[in-house]
Order: structure tokens, then C-alpha cells, then sequence
């Protein structure tokens, strides 16, 4: 169901990483994420994935939740996946058939570009997870408030990019309601042809472009008559401040990249 899908949801909770302060959060989300396309080889890949476990056992967020947030790539993968294993052909040959060739080094990619996509979605939908809209947008806002001397409106920008994260599960939701309601006035969205399945959407995406736009000129007057303004004169309710919490959580980054960089020099690379 399209409903399942989790990506930019929010889920309170009272764990170690939830109580991390946003501007922490994202920090350690930027590195972290430097650091799986910073991996080479097979032994720093399986570090970073560990990583990503425990940060997810540690948040007690549900793995069915994070596994929901696949569903939307599992497409993306395969395909990666089977260029990488068709157009590579570096290694041992394993298969050949008229001009297909398929090599270890072509399998070895592919794995590793799938557990490497895999590992980025599961990072960065931590941040999501575990962070308030509102948290999100302080920390953003706060970490790019230098650029506000050069008169970048940090802001606005911060503002339109939670609320784009905000409004992801409400669109998933609208999708939902409006195929239930195709289907039930007979419409088939799952069977036939590619192209048939393509013509079948048309009906879905007119009426989600419409509500979009209803919606976003509904939230833009809501927010006008508020008195919103995103100026340097707004206070918070909350004051944001680094606690031990985050000096561990920088800790455990830079150790992991440290530990990365090593393994790479000595196992060498994969890709």
C-alpha cells in the first residue's frame, strides 16, 4: 500500500538519538553520509551498515517502519544493481551468453551498490524519524545563520525545506485516498501493460496536482494571517543547546571515519 511508506514521517520518542540536539543530528547525518560513499571495499561498507543498525536499535524506532521507507527504491536498486552487474567487466567471468557477460567484479558491484543505497536510506531517514518538523527547522536555521550575513534568506529556506519533509507522508496519504476511489468506480491500476498502468495514473495525478496546490495556498494564508515572518527578530519556545549527548554522538562519527579511511588503505577498494 502506498500508505505504508514512512519516509519524512515522525516518530516521538524518548531514546538517546531523539534526544539529541537537531543541529547534532544533522551534522552527524551530513558526516555519516560522507562516509558511505567514502567506503571502498566490502569490510568498511559492513562497518557503516553495522553503524546504522545499532543507531537504529538504538533510536527504538521499528524496523518494520524503516524497511517501509524501502518500498519506494526497491526499483532503484534492482536497476542499479543489474547495470552494474551487465556493464561491468572487471574479474573473473562467471557467465557469457552471446553478448552477455556477467564477471565477479560485475556481482561484487552490484552487491555493493545495493547495500550502499540501502545504508544511505537507512541514515537518512533516521534523521527524519527521530527530529521534530519544528526541531528540524531551528537546526537548519541555526546552522546556516552565518549565510545570513551575506543576506541569503536562511529562514525561508529552512522553512520550505521542513515543510517539504512535512508534507511527504500527507501526499502519500492523498495518493492512497484517491486510488481507493478510482478503484472503486472500477478503474484497474494493477493489471495490463506498462503503458496501460502509465494511462491509469493520469486520473491519480490531476486531482493530487490540484489538492497540492489547494493545499500549499491554504497553508500560505494560514501562516499570513499568523502574522508569520521569518525574520531575525523570531523568537523559540525551545533554546538549543549541546549536551553530552552530542559530543558523543561527534565522537562516534569521527571514530567510524577514522576506522573507514583505515580499511580502505588496508583491504584496498572493491569499485
Amino acid at each position: 500500500m502506498v500508505k505504508d511508506i514512512t519516509i519524512g514521517q515522525y516518530f516521538p520518542g524518548n531514546s538517546f538519538i531523539h534526544k539529541l540536539d537537531a543541529r547534532a543530528k544533522l551534522i552527524v547525518t551530513f558526516i555519516a553520509l560522507i562516509e558511505i560513499f567514502v567506503c571502498k571495499n566490502f569490510f568498511s561498507l559492513a562497518l557503516i551498515f553495522i553503524f546504522s543498525i545499532v543507531s537504529i536499535l538504538i533510536s527504538k524506532i521499528s524496523f518494520k517502519v524503516v524497511l517501509k521507507g524501502l518500498k519506494m527504491i526497491y526499483l532503484l536498486i534492482a536497476l542499479t544493481s543489474i547495470l552494474q552487474i551487465f556493464y561491468n567487466e572487471k574479474g573473473k567471468v562467471l557467465l557469457e551468453w552471446w553478448k552477455i557477460k556477467i564477471t565477479s567484479g560485475g556481482v561484487n558491484t552490484a552487491i555493493f551498490m545495493a547495500v550502499r543505497i540501502i545504508t544511505l536510506i537507512f541514515i537518512s531517514s533516521l534523521l527524519t524519524y527521530t527530529t521534530s518538523p519544528t526541531a528540524l527547522t531551528d537546526g537548519i536555521d541555526r546552522l546556516l545563520s552565518p549565510l545570513k550575513k551575506l543576506k541569503v534568506p536562511v529562514d525561508t529556506l529552512a522553512m520550505m525545506m521542513t515543510i517539504a519533509l512535512r508534507f511527504i507522508p500527507t501526499l502519500i496519504e492523498e495518493i492512497d485516498k484517491i486510488m481507493n476511489a478510482q478503484k472503486a468506480r472500477g478503474a484497474d491500476l494493477e493489471t495490463g501493460s506498462l503503458l496501460k498502468r502509465a494511462k491509469a495514473l493520469i486520473p491519480i495525478f490531476i486531482p493530487l496536482f490540484v489538492n497540492s496546490f489547494r493545499r500549499a495556498y491554504e497553508l500560505a494564508f494560514a501562516m499570513e494571517c499568523r502574522c508569520y515572518n521569518g525574520s531575525n527578530h523570531r523568537t523559540r519556545m525551545k533554546t538549543m543547546k549541546f549536551s553530552w549527548r552530542d559530543f558523543v554522538a561527534f565522537l562516534w562519527v569521527a571514530v567510524m571515519l577514522a576506522a573507514i579511511i583505515l580499511l580502505n588503505h588496508f583491504f584496498g577498494a572493491v569499485i
